[in-house]
């Protein structure tokens, strides 16, 4: 990899739900706290998301013990309802997220550009 580089990771996940109710768990505020962790031992007891283009989101990243928390934010460039969101992290990269409806079942594709450090 050429220094200054980026590398995209997708992820894809499969949701047996309609297209709707996946786009409101994945973007109401109420619902980004229920999901928004990385692993059973850091939670996000605060959420904000401005879902448009311009609109920021922050989401309060936190160990359970206390013992260490971050802001995750970013702007949005791109919002169409019900087919992708894209957004510029704090930290520069950017980000797109595919909504893909199929009846009662959701695809959800994220591409990321991966950070160096984590």
């Amino acid at each position: 990899m050429a220094s200054g580089e980026k590398i995209a990771i997708s992820v894809k996940a499969e949701i047996i739900a309609p297209i709707e109710k996946v786009w409101k768990c994945w973007t109401a505020p109420e619902y980004i706290t229920r999901w928004n962790q990385a692993s059973d031992d850091w939670h996000s007891p605060h959420a904000v998301n401005d879902l448009r283009v311009g609109g920021k989101f922050n989401y309060r990243m936190e160990a359970k013990d206390g013992s260490f928390g971050f802001d995750f934010w970013g702007i949005y460039t791109r919002v169409e309802h019900y087919k992708s969101i894209e957004y510029t992290l704090g930290d520069d990269r950017k980000v797109k997220v595919e909504f893909l409806s199929s009846g009662n079942k959701t695809t959800v594709v994220e591409t990321f550009e991966a950070e160096s450090e984590n």
